[in-house]
């Protein structure tokens, strides 16, 4: 796994130079490979909505997947110890965040990054299972990758939703580069209420190296944003990585 920080100070923007029609084919030829998520984890599900309310029309079923059985406790049992122990201070447990129930998420703000995008639902289809490549549709908006979680009380697993960063061109997914902070506030508005949440890493990983990386690790109610890094697009993704915020 190829892992690296990315750098918390904005970067100073590289000169732009005049696009001639040629470059610009060339650019949009190429965008659908702009960004390529590959996983190789298997695909966890949970109880999906029937449907996501968008000005896109109506949204498809949630994936049907095979979720792995539970792992058996094995070894042998100790008798119960009957003596009693001195007392221990109790500890005192951090506030949990209050959440509305797990619900799809539609709408992401991140003011300080100067992003706010309007999220619908990506399927997986057999192209994409069988490739295990990603490639949301070419917008600037933001794709919740359904057989993974749903953000809200009851959550199984991490939501992840992801989008496209732009070269030579102003898009929201471009700010997760230069300017999200370990810190950082967010929200997340979802079909039964808005969740707010801290972000908790901001990390580049080679694009080779994300399937092996604990990105795709098992954690209910946490929320991954994934894009390319503005600063090598074709070689690293940008992740943000957030819980939910205790106000």
């Amino acid at each position: 796994m190829s892992q690296e920080r990315s750098r918390h100070a904005a970067q100073p923007q590289r000169a732009r130079r005049r696009w001639n029609r040629g470059d610009l084919a060339i650019l949009l030829a190429g965008v659908a490979a702009f960004l390529a998520i590959t996983f190789g984890v298997p695909l966890l599900t949970q109880p999906q909505p029937a449907a996501v309310g968008s000005s896109a029309g109506s949204v498809p079923s949630a994936a049907s997947l095979v979720v792995p059985e539970p792992i058996a406790v094995t070894g042998s049992r100790k008798a119960p110890d009957t003596t009693t122990a001195p007392a221990t201070p109790a500890v005192r447990q951090a506030p949990a965040a209050v959440l509305p129930p797990a619900a799809a998420p539609v709408r992401i703000r991140y003011p300080s990054a100067g992003f706010d995008v309007p999220v619908y639902p990506l399927e997986l289809d057999g192209a994409a299972r069988a490739s295990q490549t990603i490639v949301p549709p070419e917008t600037r908006d933001g794709y919740w990758l359904t057989p993974f979680g749903i953000p809200g009380g009851g959550s199984a697993n991490t939501t992840y939703v992801i989008g496209h960063s732009w070269d030579g061109a102003e898009a929201p997914f471009n700010h997760l580069s230069s300017s999200s902070r370990v810190g950082d506030r967010l929200e997340v508005d979802t079909t039964a209420g808005t969740i707010a949440y801290q972000v908790d890493n901001v990390t580049t990983y080679v694009k080779s190296g994300l399937k092996d990386s604990p990105v795709w690790d098992i954690v209910p109610n946490r929320l991954v944003l994934i894009s390319c890094y503005t600063e090598d697009p074709w070689g690293k993704n940008v992740v943000i990585t957030a819980s939910p915020a205790v106000s």
